[in-house]
């Protein structure tokens, strides 16, 4: 496949590295540390098994869904399109 400068298996590259950032990005929000017995945004209790299978979780799960619907995945493209790299 002609790729112009770019070398043999770049798209491969770039495919991996978009998973790589995703993976990290994950990990980067996954709890961290000692946990709360309840949630600091509500103050409802966190069940046993909650802080039992996420180890450093401070939200209940309720308040935790409203959290996950409000990341935004932002970052460096470092990709680009054909434009930006032609300016």
């Amino acid at each position: 496949m002609a790729s112009g400068w770019a070398h043999e298996g770049a798209v491969l590259d770039q495919i991996n590295d978009t998973i790589v950032d995703g993976v990290l990005s994950a990990r980067s929000r996954l709890p961290r540390g000692e946990g709360a017995v309840e949630c600091v945004e509500c103050g409802e209790d966190i069940p046993l098994a909650r802080r039992k299978a996420m180890p450093g979780v401070t939200t209940c799960v309720s308040c935790q869904s409203s959290r996950d619907r409000r990341i935004v995945h932002s970052g460096i493209n470092r990709r680009g399109s054909k434009d930006s790299q032609l300016r």
